[in-house]
């Protein structure tokens, strides 16, 4: 047994020991706006629910551990005292996850992530299309835990209308749980789902990833790449240049073969193999060898 005093670690090695020991733990994927009416959208796996009269939902965005500086969700929460806590399911989980990209104040990650912006009804930040539940909810307290990095905030979110898809509930008008389909958060790059248990997710780039709006259409209007898909493609600082890509295509015989005797349909189904297999740099270089 190893013992460990936190005043004796470092923030962020203490910060590993707690997400990697409390787990799994539930995201609150949370749309906010700031002053000008700019849209925001982050998820935080320092989440629950805390009580059903009045219906409350707490999360936590931290201080940075890095820098000491406060996440434009935070900001937003202060300033406006609304916020759209949006329900996570496997559907989405890599759009969300590449919407965790610390991207410039003012940056929409609707955008960049792909995800549909839908208006709410009783608050201005707007609602996640493609989550299976949003919850429209008004701040109703906002408590620091500290000053220094990786000090949380508890942002206390009363629940005012919750919007669910008929799809995931049962014959009883209940959410079927199978049908819902949530991941939760792990330690490091895991996560856990519900139907299936554990798998892993890369850590967004902290250079930026590209986003799914920088995607050439062809692959953002694909038939055959889903949500999932589109976000694993658009966590990369590039995509590789099209002389690069043949390079590498030339290499690989039976890839070669595969892209020159294919039309667009069946390429983005060979390319889907690579993405299943989180092989990101060959999806690409056959995308961008067939361009």
């Amino acid at each position: 047994m190893i013992t460990v005093d936190p005043k004796q670690i470092s923030t962020g090695k203490l910060h590993g020991i707690l997400l990697g020991a409390v787990g799994p733990r539930p995201i609150a994927f949370a749309s906010t706006i700031d002053k000008d009416n700019n849209p925001n959208l982050s998820p935080f796996s320092f989440f629950n629910i805390f009580s059903a009269n009045p219906p409350i939902l707490i999360f936590s965005p931290s201080r940075r551990v890095r820098d000491n500086t406060t996440k434009h969700t935070l900001e937003n929460a202060k300033s406006t005292e609304e916020v759209v806590i949006n329900i996570v399911n496997y559907d989405i989980v890599q759009q969300m996850s590449l919407s965790s990209t610390e991207y410039a104040n003012g940056v929409n990650e609707f955008v960049k992530s792909g995800l549909t912006m839908v208006s709410s009804e009783k608050v201005k930040p707007y609602r996640v299309g493609e989550s299976p539940v949003q919850f429209e909810c008004k701040v109703n307290q906002i408590i620091p835990m500290g000053e220094e990095g990786g000090a949380g905030n508890l942002v206390i979110c009363e629940v005012l209308l919750i919007h669910i898809n008929k799809d995931i509930l049962d014959e009883n008008e209940s959410i079927d749980q199978h049908k819902i389909d949530q991941v939760a958060r792990m330690g490091g790059n895991w996560y856990t789902r519900a139907n299936l248990g554990m798998f892993e997710v890369p850590k967004p780039l902290r250079t930026m990833g590209i986003g799914i709006d920088a995607l050439p259409e062809e692959i953002k209007n694909s038939k055959i790449f889903t949500g999932n898909d589109l976000g694993k493609l658009a966590n990369v600082e590039s995509m590789p240049e099209y002389d690069d890509a043949r390079i590498f295509v030339d290499k690989h015989i039976d890839i070669k073969d595969k892209i020159e005797q294919g039309d667009l349909i069946e390429i983005h189904k060979f390319v889907k193999l690579y993405l299943d297999q989180n092989d990101i740099d060959t999806a690409w270089n056959i995308l961008a060898a067939k361009q």
